[in-house]
């Protein structure tokens, strides 16, 4: 694929790593920008297009392409500083679908939500259909067990999924307040789908609220019945989709026990996204926005290995030079999607938007937009 200039789009890596898996090329440096007038090209267009646009930047983008974010953060801060400015016209979100999708409900009619690549996408929001969701539910209200269910879905799913549960009695998470939103949910009905990642539900009920891997369950949205029996389901608190994000669910237990070898006094610090048994063998847990507070406030000389996504840990470790930051893993890449914004899709979305042409727009409907609105306010209303 190129774009519409003729540029071929950046492979992902360079250079190999003898103890990473067969056919792949990183962890290793991206490579510059094919070409020079790129950098140029962006600054020339965010000129002409001035205050009419705003640029968002998720932390795991490229450095290439965070440069040019008038703000950086996670998903739903990045959501609400769009909504914050009602007065651009154009808002570039440089993450994935569902992101730009929540910018979308939470930012004015008059305002265009851009993502620069629509194949930028997220697995995990892609492993909860709507039609799966749908499905899961009818199978609760067959047993009986609707009326006891709250959904809960994690901010890292789509408008349908959102919607969905704001229809249905339930709410939005982050990975900051997922225990909150628990804490409420339990406090509407007796049990908790969460929605699609299972890791960080888990992680939560059972680390943060007490209750036992006995409490869990997990939904297949690929098996009949969701490969549950009637039992399992009338005996579980948290019913938990069998999802996961592709980047976190590769950690391993024994790259914990690995890092510790290699790095004496290591601090691992890993994303709730990970497994359980990586979450109990790390020092530290927490958000990305967790994960950076945490580095800014370690000690000068201390040495942390990051589970989280790569751009971010690379970038973590230049910001502090006088930290040993490394990454948890050596055979795990870049999030695959997340790299799907590159220069070349930025220099055509905003050079297109400056000639007048509104490309790549993401829009979520009327009654979408309502519902997921409802379940998102519901997530702000918590103390």
């Amino acid at each position: 694929m190129a774009t519409q200039t003729g540029l071929p789009l950046f492979v992902l890596g360079q250079d190999a790593d003898p103890h990473s898996e067969k056919g792949v090329d990183c962890p290793g440096e991206l490579p510059p920008a094919s070409d020079p007038g790129l950098v140029e090209r962006v600054r020339k267009a965010k000129e002409a297009l001035g205050d009419r646009l705003f640029v968002l930047g998720h932390h795991y983008q490229r450095d290439e392409v965070i440069q040019f974010a008038d703000v950086t953060g996670d998903s739903f801060k990045l959501a609400r500083q769009a909504a914050a400015r009602p007065d651009a016209e154009f808002i570039v979100f440089c993450g994935v679908h569902f992101m730009a999708e929540s910018a979308d409900i939470l930012t004015g009619d008059s305002q265009k939500v851009i993502l620069p690549d629509l194949a930028a996408g997220c697995s995990m929001a892609d492993m909860a259909t709507f039609d799966q969701v749908e499905e899961c539910w009818e199978a609760f209200e067959d047993a009986g067990l609707a009326d006891q269910v709250i959904p809960v879905t994690y901010m890292n799913s789509s408008a349908d999924i959102k919607a969905f549960c704001g229809r249905n009695g339930g709410a939005v998470c982050t990975s900051s307040n997922a225990r909150r939103a628990l804490e409420w949910a339990f406090e509407q009905g007796d049990k908790v789908l969460f929605l699609p990642d299972q890791h960080l539900g888990r992680n939560t009920a059972v680390l943060e609220m007490g209750l036992s891997l006995d409490d869990c369950v997990v939904w297949n949205p690929h098996r009949p019945g969701g490969g549950l029996t009637r039992e399992q389901l009338d005996r579980a608190r948290m019913i938990l989709w069998k999802g996961h994000c592709s980047v976190h669910g590769r950690f391993t237990a024994e790259s914990v026990d690995d890092v510790r070898r290699r790095i004496p006094g290591v601090n691992v610090l890993v994303h709730p996204e990970c497994r359980h048994e990586v979450v109990l063998k790390a020092d530290h847990i927490g958000s990305t926005e967790h994960i950076i507070a945490t580095l800014q406030a370690a000690p000068s000389g201390s040495s942390w290995a990051i589970g989280t996504e790569l751009n971010l840990v690379k970038r973590l470790a230049r910001m502090f030079p006088d930290k040993n930051v490394s990454f948890l893993d050596r055979t795990v890449c870049y999030c695959s999607t997340m790299n799907r914004i590159d220069l070349p899709h930025l220099v055509w979305a905003l050079e297109s938007l400056a000639l007048g042409e509104v490309v790549n727009q993401i829009t979520v409907d009327e009654d979408t937009t309502h519902w997921a609105k409802v379940a998102l306010d519901r997530m702000l209303a918590l103390p």
